[in-house]
């Protein structure tokens, strides 16, 4: 496909991915590029930057990366930078998803005659998720354990001039949140989550995804409204497949007429780039006499 944002993938392999950031090219680990690259290693050594966990984590420069820079993708501003663990701020294989909520928020506003839509993220990060569903038209409540995160966030609604739209900003535990929640009596028309392998809450409360994500999902289930709309479930960790998310969600759905679909998150850049895959995701929509 041809990628018209400021990111696409150029190439992978050898336990590695070479992509494209508006003005630069990083090279980051990737266990599961398994493959060999397509491109010849003069491109690969040419990247602005590299990012090596084999001898600690550090970054590797050409020149010396800015200490913030912008991207758009579909639409989305991002403020990145180069974390100490690699990361940027931004996952790029959640775009389709981006556009998936925008377009279920939309579709909710406009089959109740635009009534509110309430939307919850969790997990939320950067904010990626939030952004798109405040851009079609919701109120979000943003959480994530860390303050310097959310903060992030905030300053990608900026970007976007969505701050004065309305997004509540939490800084919590997303257990002990979505407890508070049910026993207010809040409701969200729309869920998002991408628990992690492993986190600590804002009061070092330890999370395992494979423990504690069918609690989450009983918690985010009762806080859905009586006119559900959507939940998005997506993860990035080994052994967690699409089908193990689809089943979690058929689980608790079974009562209520929706459809779940679930499948690979991909990174891609222009044609002839292989796909990367890089975590999963199930969704669950209302069917339309569910809104």
């Amino acid at each position: 496909m041809t990628n018209t944002s400021d990111y696409a993938l150029l190439d992978s392999g050898n336990g590695r991915k070479l992509e494209r950031f508006g003005a630069y090219v990083l090279a980051r680990p990737c266990a599961q590029a398994v493959w060999t690259p397509k491109l010849d290693a003069a491109v690969w050594e040419a990247a602005n930057a590299s990012f090596d966990r084999e001898s600690g984590n550090r970054w590797h420069s050409r020149e010396k990366l800015p200490d913030e820079w912008n991207v758009t993708v579909d639409g989305l501003r991002f403020r990145l930078s180069s974390t100490d663990f690699g990361h940027l701020g931004i996952f790029p294989e959640q775009r389709d998803n981006w556009r998936w909520i925008g377009e279920r928020v939309a579709a909710a506003r406009a089959a109740s005659g635009g009534e509110p839509v309430r939307v919850l993220n969790l997990f939320a990060y950067s904010g990626g998720s939030t952004l798109a569903a405040a851009r079609a038209g919701a109120g979000v409540c943003h959480l994530d354990a860390s303050a310097g995160m959310v903060e992030w966030a905030r300053a990608n609604a900026a970007l976007n001039a969505l701050q004065d739209t309305p997004i509540r900003w939490i800084v919590d535990d997303a257990h002990k949140f979505l407890a508070r929640e049910i026993r207010r009596g809040r409701r969200y028309e729309g869920i998002i989550l991408d628990p992690p392998s492993f986190g600590r809450g804002a009061k070092g409360e330890v999370y395992k995804i494979e423990r504690d994500l069918p609690r989450t999902l009983d918690l985010c289930r009762q806080l859905l409204s009586e006119k559900p709309c959507f939940m998005l479930l997506t993860a990035h960790t080994p052994g967690i497949t699409p089908i193990v998310l689809e089943n979690l969600l058929a689980e608790r759905f079974e009562d209520v007429p929706g459809n779940i679909t679930s499948g690979e998150m991909l990174l891609t850049g222009d044609a002839g780039v292989r796909p990367l895959p890089s975590g999963c995701m199930a969704r669950w929509e209302a069917a339309a006499q569910g809104r």
